[in-house]
């Protein structure tokens, strides 16, 4: 792993793999008060009103207050007290209460990794994916028909069809390239959130099926940028909870370097010097801008310009 670890990684729960076999054992974890539960309204998370922020864990009484059809999730041990995430977006009143009782707000979960601890937003990416995964597969998708929680949320079994469905992990590689003769990096601007930020950033793209990173790497490169690459390498991996993504982080060489731009993927694809990136990464450069550091994609730029082996 990455040291320090990328945010929304760094999770320290035991996912309670033997636990959550036991159904009426997490039931009964469900309302023990000694249990714990992150709310969540819109998939936004709760925050306590501390500097920095904490996550804002209650009680098992925030049960009694919400319909039977709420969606509740097992996340497993910590210290040996089980932890929960609970979904509060159709129970409005129920949400503003806990606001107006605790002095403490529901926060959007990127504003959330960017102010909080290391293990915090491990626990968060864990507790947001899970519960937005089981509130988008509440139908099968083989026959139609409502599906189930099982072993606390970690998979939704089909009591039609009898087909067990499981959350899947999208997996995306994102690189940087570089130039290694003319000491400059490859980073584009893509269409939508990194044109209206007006940042460049690591060129990225998902997976295909039956297809290598080395693979991915090469396309996604020469699809976005015309650039043929070598000598790709790893360098970290970052869990990215939108909806649930993983960011394998890579490095490469470029084997050649005329850009030829997908102009309806991309708005800007440039070649960048290391002294330009290095002022870019203190926010002193007039011509670039790059991601932050909760982005995966910070520290592989950061990598590359100071010639470190990880971010």
């Amino acid at each position: 792993m990455t040291y320090p670890p990328h945010i929304f990684a760094d999770n320290p729960i035991n996912r309670g793999e033997t636990e959550r076999r036991d159904e009426d054992w997490i039931l009964q974890q469900a309302e023990d008060p000694a249990s714990r539960f992150l709310p969540f309204r819109n998939l936004n998370v709760l925050l306590t009103d501390q500097t920095p922020p904490e996550l804002g864990w209650l009680s098992p009484a925030i049960l009694r207050s919400l319909p039977p059809e709420a969606v509740w999730i097992f996340l497993g041990l910590l210290d040996g007290v089980a932890h929960f995430s609970v979904d509060l977006s159709k129970s409005a009143n129920t949400a503003d209460r806990v606001e107006a009782e605790t002095g403490w707000r529901f926060e959007d979960c990127r504003t959330a990794g960017e102010t909080m601890s290391g293990p915090n937003t491990g626990l968060l990416s864990h507790a947001r994916a899970q519960l937005d995964w089981n509130l988008r597969h509440g139908f099968c998708s083989v026959c139609g028909h409502p599906t189930e929680k099982k072993r606390g949320g970690q998979s939704r079994q089909c009591p039609g069809c009898n087909a067990q469905h499981f959350p899947r992990t999208d997996p995306v590689v994102i690189t940087v390239v570089a130039d290694v003769e003319r000491d400059r990096c490859l980073l584009g601007q893509s269409r939508g959130r990194l044109q209206r930020m007006r940042a460049f950033s690591a060129l990225a793209g998902f997976m295909d099926q039956g297809e290598a990173i080395e693979e991915a790497v090469a396309r996604e490169v020469m699809e976005e940028a015309g650039i043929r690459v070598k000598n790709v390498r790893y360098h970290s991996s970052q869990p990215w909870p939108f909806p649930s993504s993983l960011m394998i982080g890579c490095l490469a060489e470029a084997d050649t370097t005329d850009i030829n731009m997908d102009d309806e993927e991309m708005t800007d694809v440039r070649w960048f010097d290391r002294s330009e990136v290095l002022l870019a990464l203190d926010g002193r450069s007039e011509e670039l801008t790059v991601p932050g550091p909760i982005a995966i994609a910070h520290h592989l730029i950061k990598s590359w310009a100071t010639g470190a082996t990880n971010g």
